[in-house]
């Protein structure tokens, strides 16, 4: 997992070309997304950076994240910033909202008195602080008190010594954020040692079951999105929609969000006509992951990182072939599909035999081949999972992205899924 960097001044103001940004999901215990954590990565230089080496972000950075917007990245979500002493220093925290941010703070032995002072007077002024425990004989004692959580890095941990840890934060009333959670058997882990809060990915990773079907409802919307890619006239597609009720209500509910139209549209003919089949399909995409997912949990979490990787392919394909509808559709499509196995349980291959793609979608969500594979493996590198920030700045090279126009196009993309999302729960 790539990182997040300090760079040399507090008071020089960087551009956003300077650096990459990413935002890891914070889930809660009922699995639903409640933060994301900011992280930040400066591309100079030639060597990655080590992944268990993570560094927190500087006030100018945080500053060129105001500039553009903190709500277009955090959406109505809480944000995590991991920051380092110049920023909690520093004069930046007069233009963030206190009650849209937590700040982490590495535990520090002996903290200056000047430290300790600057973190009672933001306490004051309605910030919230969590301590970032990195190895055991951290020195917590004096920070402790002000904190309102801690987070701890569960990385070649085991049980009984996050249990320890636990008991010992959990005694002080301080809320547990469990750390690179990866898999479905550390968040059971941490689940049931009482840890409040999980950042990872573990809910991406697809739980395969043998002999496993699309659900009904799924089945649905996969016949309706056959149905349109097949050319079917619009009479047979109505009559699809008009047959599953709980579907032309769920579709009728989304096209009617500010997002898609501003005119009332109440019947689902005059929704064909206003949305066309391309963007049909593309809404008929999303719905899928507003589906209750595997064991009942949510898929908020799922759906906004699926949405998250359409948009941002769509957007990067636009940026690179300007005027050509049709790639960035196809794009879309390919960020969307990528997590349907996650979704369904089923492998990959299994569910294009159900749901008919394209052979250069189909080569970029089986094998990452192609001009499509190529951009969807850039946006798996930029949610900085296991990549390198090398392979990362590679990738933006090979497809003449600078980093300011990935910046700017995950601000847009974050700011569109978040209202997705939304709209649809």
């Amino acid at each position: 997992m790539s990182i997040s960097v300090t760079f040399n001044s507090a008071h020089r103001i960087l551009l956003a070309s300077e650096f990459f940004m990413a935002r890891r999901p914070v889930v809660d215990r009922q699995q639903d997304l409640v933060a994301h954590e900011l992280l930040f990565c400066n591309p100079s230089g030639d060597a990655p950076f080590a992944a268990s080496a993570e560094q927190p972000a500087s006030a100018s950075v945080l500053s060129d994240v105001h500039q553009h917007g903190l709500s277009r990245v955090i959406g109505e979500l809480t944000g995590i910033l991991y920051i380092d002493h110049d920023a909690l220093m520093s004069d930046i925290f007069q233009f963030l909202p206190p009650q849209n941010v937590v700040l982490e703070i590495a535990a520090t032995p002996n903290p200056s008195p000047q430290m300790v002072e600057r973190l009672a007077a933001l306490t004051a002024a309605g910030f919230r602080f969590a301590l970032v425990i990195k190895d055991d004989s951290a020195d917590v004692q004096q920070l402790l008190p002000m904190a309102e959580g801690v987070r701890i890095d569960i990385t070649g941990r085991d049980a009984a010594n996050l249990e320890r840890l636990c008991g010992a934060f959990r005694g002080l009333n301080k809320r547990l954020l469990a750390e690179r959670v990866e898999t479905i058997e550390q968040f059971r882990m941490c689940h049931a040692l009482g840890f409040d809060y999980f950042q990872g990915y573990y809910f991406l990773q697809p739980h395969i079951l043998q002999g496993k079907r699309i659900s009904p409802s799924h089945q649905a919307i996969t016949e309706l999105m056959a149905l349109i890619t097949s050319d079917a006239d619009n009479a047979e597609i109505e009559h699809s929609i008009k047959s599953h009720v709980t579907l032309g209500l769920n579709l009728l509910r989304l096209v009617n969000t500010p997002a898609i139209s501003s005119h009332r549209i109440d019947s689902l003919r005059q929704a064909l006509m206003v949305l066309g089949r391309d963007q049909l399909q593309r809404w008929l995409q999303v719905m899928l992951y507003a589906e209750p997912g595997l064991h009942g949990r949510s898929v908020l979490p799922l759906m906004a990182q699926a949405t998250t990787r359409g948009r941002l392919i769509e957007l990067i394909a636009q940026k690179l072939r300007p005027g050509n509808r049709s790639i960035a559709d196809t794009g879309f499509t390919v960020g969307i599909m990528s997590l349907v196995d996650t979704l369904f349980s089923m492998p990959m291959e299994d569910i294009l035999q159900q749901i008919p793609v394209v052979e250069e979608v189909g080569d970029a969500l089986l094998h990452r081949q192609g001009y499509f594979g190529k951009l969807l493996a850039l946006a798996e590198y930029v949610e900085w999972k296991t990549k390198t920030d090398a392979q990362l700045l590679q990738a933006t090279r090979e497809l003449k992205l600078t980093c300011n126009d990935l910046y700017m196009i995950q601000l847009a993309a974050f700011e569109w899924s978040d209202h997705v999302t939304s709209c649809m729960h």
